[in-house]
């Protein structure tokens, strides 16, 4: 690599380093997931114009686009104006001095979505929406995060698997003089979601509402429309996932029951958070990592200050992470105790 080339200021300009020496990846963000179709021209003109022609769809739901030489990366951020003005200021009314020379931070990854109420029968609410309305709360910014909505407790939005996992779920209204007592909805409710159902002897429906997690199921296959969504929208938080090398893990709940207005004074906090973690001091670390940093009770401290939580919200007293650990030193003896352990010992795993 030419000793002139800034790796540090391309990735915050959201180029990633490719194996090829001297060329780059461009992330293009698309927040929630879905835009118009007008911006795949756009993306194309910068493939074949600056690229080497092939394009990519990140993993996190962001235009990639590869083979970007150092030397056009000028030329590419000047003809992305158009681009951030119309998505990230224009659709998601992100707050951005200069538009004239790229995307200014790296931090605040991609918020992925699923598609949302907008089209699937069995999700509770538009996802890009609320992604959109979540990207100024961190973007631009320098501290990192991983964000996604799902639409129902289905979770394609792969909600478990973020610092920060939002999933739509529903409050069931029963009517109970719409009842026919076919049994469907506990059929339903048995094999695709908690079994919270049950006929009772007057063939009506009984509800152990401890275990519900609001997927809305009963609703999609009542025939007489006795179950039916409340019109408030509802969350549940996750938080905390992270891959990697050595102790990946699922996330877990945070919040659940809470409104979409929770939700965006919760990442109005983010940025004072992270930046009280990290001495005011950005490193790209994961918000997985931060979290563990402050311990769950100063994260919560900091992340619920001033808050305004609806009646119905639940805040989780504490979590415990399950974590699956990699690491040499954990799983494996050292081969000298192997020897010294003689013939036929184990490894004590």
């Amino acid at each position: 690599m030419n000793h002139d080339i800034d790796i540090k200021n391309t990735r915050i300009n959201c180029f990633r380093q490719s194996k090829i020496k001297g060329e780059f990846l461009l992330q293009m963000r698309v927040p929630g997931g879905t835009l118009d179709a007008k911006y795949l021209e756009f993306v194309q003109h910068i493939c074949k114009t600056w690229g080497n022609g092939l394009f990519h769809f990140g993993m996190r739901q962001c235009f990639n686009v590869p083979g970007i030489k150092y030397e056009s990366i000028p030329a590419v951020n000047a003809y992305i104006k158009e681009y951030l003005e119309g998505v990230e200021v224009g659709m998601c009314n992100v707050k951005m001095d200069d538009t004239e020379h790229g995307f200014p931070t790296i931090g605040g990854r991609n918020i992925m979505s699923c598609i949302g109420n907008e089209h699937c029968i069995k999700a509770n609410v538009n996802t890009f929406a609320l992604a959109r309305k979540i990207e100024p709360l961190i973007f631009p910014g320098h501290y990192h995060v991983k964000i996604a909505v799902a639409g129902c407790p289905n979770d394609c939005g792969k909600a478990h698997f973020n610092d920060f996992g939002m999933i739509g779920i529903a409050k069931m209204e029963y009517h109970q003089e719409r009842c026919i007592g076919c049994g469907a909805c506990v059929d339903a409710c048995s094999h695709h979601a908690t079994g919270v159902l049950k006929l009772n002897e007057f063939n009506k429906i009984d509800k152990d509402d401890c275990c519900c997690v609001g997927c809305g199921e009963c609703t999609l296959i009542c025939p007489a429309s006795a179950w039916t969504r409340l019109p408030t929208k509802f969350f549940r938080v996750l938080l905390g996932a992270r891959t990697g090398k050595q102790e990946a893990r699922m996330a877990k709940t945070f919040l659940t029951w809470v409104t979409e207005d929770v939700i965006l004074q919760l990442f109005a906090n983010w940025p004072k958070f992270s930046a009280w973690v990290l001495d005011y001091k950005p490193e790209y670390l994961h918000g997985g990592h931060l979290i563990d940093r402050a311990g769950y009770q100063k994260f919560k401290e900091i992340m619920l200050d001033g808050v305004k939580l609806n009646p119905e919200a639940k805040v989780a007293d504490n979590i415990y992470w399950a974590e699956t650990e990699y690491r040499r030193d954990i799983h494996v003896k050292p081969l000298a105790e192997h020897k010294k352990a003689g013939p036929g010992a184990t490894s004590g795993h």
